[in-house]
Order: C-alpha cells, then structure tokens, then sequence
C-alpha cells in the first residue's frame, strides 16, 4: 500500500480475501480492497493512485470468478455504498453503479414505470449490468440506457451517450480503455402498466429454475443464438458431473455450483471441461458469461 492510501481507513483493506466477496465463495486474496464510501472518495483514491497499479472493479461478486492466487493492485468494490437511485419525473430514472439490480426493479414497479420487472432476474449490480449487458426473461440492461457516468484512471468523471458505446448481446463496449460504470441514466415508459405480481413472478421463475440455495455464477455460458446453453450441456449427460468440489448443478445444466469445498482451480477446470466436451459432441463452441481473472494458486 503506498502512503498516500493509508488515510482511507476503513475503506481499504489489505490482503483481503476474494472468497468474502465472489458468489461461488472462492479466490485467494487481493492486494488491495477499497469500499469508497462517496464518489468523492472514489476519485480521490484512484487519483492517488500509481498509472501502472492494476485496478479491478467488482459489484456483488456474482458473475466472478477470481483465481486461487487471488489479484494483483486494488480491487474497487462500489457496492453496497454508491447506490443510490433518483426518479427524475416521468420515466427517466438515475441509478448508481452500485446499486442491486432487483432494487431498480422493485422501484420501477412501484413508480409504474417499465418495463423493468426482468431487472428482479439479474442477481447483481447496475455497474455489472452495464459492462456485460446483463438480461434476463427477454429484458437487456442497455435497451433502455440513455447515458452512462464513467470515471477514468486520470479520476475524471465524464458523461457519455448511449451510441457512444458498442452493445450487443453480453457486451458493452465504450470508445476508451480505463473507463469504469459510476451511473446510468434510464429511460423507461412512463404509467407503464406494471405490477408486483408479475415482478414476483419473474423472482418465482428464477427460484424454480436455478439451484439458488447453493453457491454460483448464475449462468455461466452466453446462450448460442438459436439455442440454450443449458441444453446443449444436458444433451452431453454433464449434468451432475463433478471435478473436486466443482459440479454442474443437476437442477440447471448452465449453472456450477460449489458443493462446499470447491477451489477456483476446481470451478475453472470443470468450465473448461464442459466447453470442450460441448464443442465435441455437439459442436457448438460456447463462449464464457462468467468473468474469470486473477491469478492461479
């Protein structure tokens, strides 16, 4: 930690273990781990901060998975803190990248603003969402994207507009590197004809659906155009199949969960276990959901 750092307190954390804050409850620790209680303070610490330190942004941890060797440089976690979401009148709507998708849902409905509901589906945070373009039940994050608030490594912050970026299914990408999610700003119809019951439904779905009890990715495959992900591994009899702690749920084919003592190394191996075998028997290559960095053990 250089000196300048050492006056954020409680925000920073060294050699902060990764496994605290992944959904799969895996990853070996992280140099640095700063929480930024403002944004202010998010722009003071990376200003502060050498050009050549490594910075990694994280939300919720659920579509992570960090390697046994844990990170190099910050990891910069903006959620729970920069969370905060203004209706601005109608049905534009202004959220903070650390905000949990399911609270933009649940507020949209109680605005009767929409259509919003399937955000309730998308387990982790704005900032997440906007970088892969998360969907879930026919929704995508970027559809109702009017313009984003980013920060640079410099610590400007700047606004940019929605065709300024490259989106399509699972991705987003901006016109410069080194630029992360701080805001959104949404537009969604105004007195759309929403109600709770059919948010609820949506968290229903997803509860039937997935193995949710036990620690996960969520999907970890982008699903082939035509297709689903899930099938395909089915169709491979894979489900249930299991390396160390690692296994394909039984409940959802796209889905590995880590029945209790799992590795990051485990959970990669059977990733890649499950792409090849996919790629032979049903010869689609599937291309990755899930994030995977850091180093191995």
């Amino acid at each position: 930690m250089n000196a300048a750092a050492q006056q954020f307190d409680a925000a920073l954390r060294v050699n902060e273990p990764m496994s605290r804050h992944t959904s799969w409850r895996v990853g070996g620790t992280a140099d640095m781990f700063f929480t930024p209680t403002s944004r202010e303070q998010l722009i003071e610490f990376i200003r502060m901060q050498d050009d050549d330190l490594p910075l990694t942004w994280v939300g919720l941890g659920s579509n992570l998975l960090v390697r046994d060797g844990g990170i190099r440089g910050a990891v910069i976690a903006i959620s729970p803190v920069m969370g905060e979401l203004t209706h601005q009148g109608g049905g534009l709507v202004e959220a903070e990248a650390g905000l949990a998708c399911a609270v933009l849902a649940r507020n949209c409905v109680r605005w009767e603003i929409g259509p919003a509901e399937f955000f309730a589906g998308i387990p982790g945070t704005i900032g997440g969402a906007l970088a892969m373009n998360a969907g879930a039940f026919g929704g995508e994050t970027w559809n109702n994207v009017t313009a984003v608030t980013v920060v640079n490594r410099a610590g400007e912050v700047i606004t940019r507009q929605r065709d300024e970026y490259d989106v399509g299914y699972r991705h987003a990408r901006g016109p410069v590197a080194d630029e992360w999610f701080v805001a959104a700003s949404f537009q969604f119809e105004p007195e759309f004809d929403t109600d709770m019951a059919r948010m609820r439904a949506v968290v229903q779905e997803r509860k039937q659906k997935q193995p949710l009890g036990l620690p996960s990715c969520g999907s970890v495959f982008r699903n082939p155009e035509g297709d689903h992900a899930a099938r395909l591994i089915e169709a491979c009899g894979l489900k249930g199949y299991r390396i160390g702690g690692a296994e394909v749920s039984p409940k959802h084919a796209n889905f590995i969960i880590n029945t209790g003592d799992a590795t990051a190394a485990d959970i990669e191996s059977l990733i890649d276990h499950v792409a090849q075998t996919v790629a032979t028997e049903q010869g689609v290559e599937l291309q990755r959901e899930v994030r995977i960095m850091g180093e191995a053990a």
